[in-house]
C-alpha cells in the first residue's frame, strides 16, 4: 500500500544545515569599481567621448586636406584644436587615478584574462596621454627630430583604436555593453562632427574694406591682395611675433634693405617725395606713384593709408614698417617673372591668440605653434618662396606709361 507522505532520506536536517552554512560562509560579491571610483570613471567616459569627437573631426579635416591640396585650418578649427590640448591635459590625472586604484581592487580577481586585458588597456591609454604631451613642446621637454615627432604622431593616432577594442575586451568580464546607447551617440557625434567639417570649409576671409576703385586702386602696380579688399595694418605689422621663435632671421631682416625699404630709408624718401608731388601737380592724385608701392610700401598701400596725398611719412605708423616678415611671406601666388609687383597678397591665417598682449594668452598660442607647426608652415612658407620668380616680383621692374607719361614701356633693374 503506497503513501502519499514525503521520505526523508537519513540525516537530512544535518545536510540542509550544512548546505546553509556553507552558502552562509561564501564571500559577497565586491565591485571592482567603488562608488566613488564609478564618478571617476564617468567623468573619464565623458572627457574621452568630447575628445574622440574633436579628435575625429580634426583627423577628418587632415584626411580633406591631404585629399584636395588645400589649407581648411581657419580660426574654428584652431579653436577646436586648442579644445583638443585642454582635454588632453584635463584627462591625464582623472586617468591615472582611476587606473591605479582599479588594478589595486581587481589585481586578485579570478578572470585573470580581464585583468590583463586591464593592464593593457591602461598602458595604451597612459602612451595615448604621454604622446600628446611630448607632441606639445613643452619648454625643456621639446622633441624637435622629424622622425621621431613623427613616430610619436602616429602613435597618439592610432592607439586609441587599440584602447577602444581592449575597452571591449575587458568590458566582456563586466555587465553587459548597452550598444543602443552607444550607437545613439555615435550616431549624434557623426551629425556633430559633419556639421562642424562643413563650417570649416566655409572660408571666411574678406572682412576688409574694399578700395572705392576696386581693383583699379592697385594699378599701375600689379600687385594685388586675394580679394580686392584692403588688409589690416596688424596683419602685415607683427614682426614680434616672427621674433619670437626665429630670433636670427628677424635679426638679418632688421638690419637688411628689405627693412629700411619705404619711408625710413632717406634716399627712397627724397624720391617718393618728389614723385608724390610731380604727380599731384600733375595728375591732381598721387596714384602713379602706387608703382613704387607694390615693393617698396607694402604695408601703407595695401592698407589703404599710401593714396592719401596728405600721408604722413613721418609720424604715420605704417610709413617705417618697411618690408615686413608677413609683407613677404603672405603672399599667395607670383604672376608673372615680367616684375612690376606681380604678386597676390591676403591676409594669413593665424592661432587664436597671435595678436593678444595677454601673457596666458600670448602663451597658449606658442603651445599651438609648437604642438601643430605644420599649420604655421604650409600658410607662411610655399614652394614658390624658394625660387627666383618669387625675387623677380621686386626685383625685376619695367616702368609704366601711367608713371612717365613718356611711353609705354621703359626697362628699369632687372636683377
Amino acid at each position: 500500500m503506497s503513501s502519499s507522505a514525503p521520505i526523508n532520506p537519513p540525516n537530512a536536517d544535518k545536510y540542509a544545515h550544512l548546505f546553509q552554512q556553507a552558502a552562509s560562509s561564501k564571500p559577497a560579491y565586491v565591485r571592482s569599481v567603488s562608488p566613488r571610483l564609478r564618478i571617476l570613471l564617468y567623468v573619464v567616459f565623458t572627457l574621452f567621448a568630447v575628445l574622440s569627437v574633436n579628435g575625429l573631426y580634426l583627423a577628418t579635416i587632415t584626411a580633406l586636406e591631404y585629399w584636395r591640396g588645400q589649407t581648411f585650418q581657419d580660426r574654428f578649427y584652431q579653436y577646436m584644436f586648442l579644445v583638443h590640448l585642454g582635454l588632453g591635459l584635463l584627462l591625464i590625472m582623472p586617468v591615472v587615478i582611476f587606473g591605479i586604484f582599479h588594478m589595486l581592487a581587481a589585481r586578485k580577481r579570478r578572470n585573470r584574462r580581464a585583468v590583463r586585458v586591464g593592464y593593457a588597456l591602461f598602458a595604451i591609454a597612459l602612451l595615448i596621454l604621454i604622446s600628446g604631451v611630448l607632441l606639445m613642446r613643452f619648454e625643456g621637454l621639446e622633441i624637435n627630430d622629424p622622425t621621431k615627432r613623427s613616430l610619436i604622431y602616429w602613435a597618439h593616432v592610432l592607439t586609441p583604436l587599440a584602447a577602444v577594442w581592449l575597452y571591449w575586451l575587458h568590458r566582456l568580464a563586466g555587465p553587459r555593453i548597452k550598444w543602443a546607447v552607444g550607437g545613439r551617440i555615435a550616431l549624434g557625434s557623426a551629425v556633430l562632427i559633419a556639421a562642424s567639417v562643413l563650417l570649416t570649409l566655409h572660408d571666411p576671409t574678406g572682412r576688409g574694406a574694399s578700395p572705392k576703385d576696386g581693383e583699379r586702386y592697385f594699378q599701375p602696380s600689379l600687385a594685388r591682395t586675394a580679394d580686392g579688399k584692403f588688409l589690416p595694418s596688424h596683419a602685415l605689422m607683427n614682426d614680434a611675433y616672427c621674433m619670437e621663435c626665429h630670433k636670427d632671421i628677424y635679426d638679418g631682416w632688421f638690419h637688411s634693405a628689405h627693412h629700411i625699404s619705404s619711408f625710413n630709408n632717406p634716399a627712397y624718401l627724397a624720391s617718393i617725395r618728389e614723385t608724390r608731388q610731380v604727380s599731384l601737380e600733375r595728375d591732381g592724385n598721387v596714384q602713379a606713384t602706387r608703382f613704387c608701392a607694390g615693393c617698396h610700401d607694402p604695408v601703407p598701400f595695401f592698407t589703404g593709408a599710401f593714396d592719401d596725398p596728405k600721408f604722413d611719412d613721418v609720424n604715420h605708423p605704417t610709413a617705417h614698417a618697411g618690408i615686413t616678415c608677413t609683407a613677404c611671406h603672405a603672399i599667395d601666388s607670383v604672376g608673372s617673372a615680367r616684375g612690376n609687383a606681380d604678386y597676390v597678397i591676403k591676409e594669413p591665417k593665424h592661432y587664436p591668440f597671435v595678436y593678444s598682449d595677454n601673457p596666458v594668452l600670448a602663451w597658449l598660442n606658442r603651445t599651438m605653434v609648437k604642438a601643430k607647426p605644420a599649420f604655421h608652415k604650409q600658410e607662411m612658407l610655399k614652394p614658390f618662396h624658394k625660387t627666383a620668380e618669387f625675387c623677380s616680383t621686386c626685383h625685376k621692374v619695367h616702368l609704366p606709361g601711367e608713371l612717365t607719361k613718356y611711353k609705354e614701356f621703359l626697362r628699369g633693374q632687372n636683377h
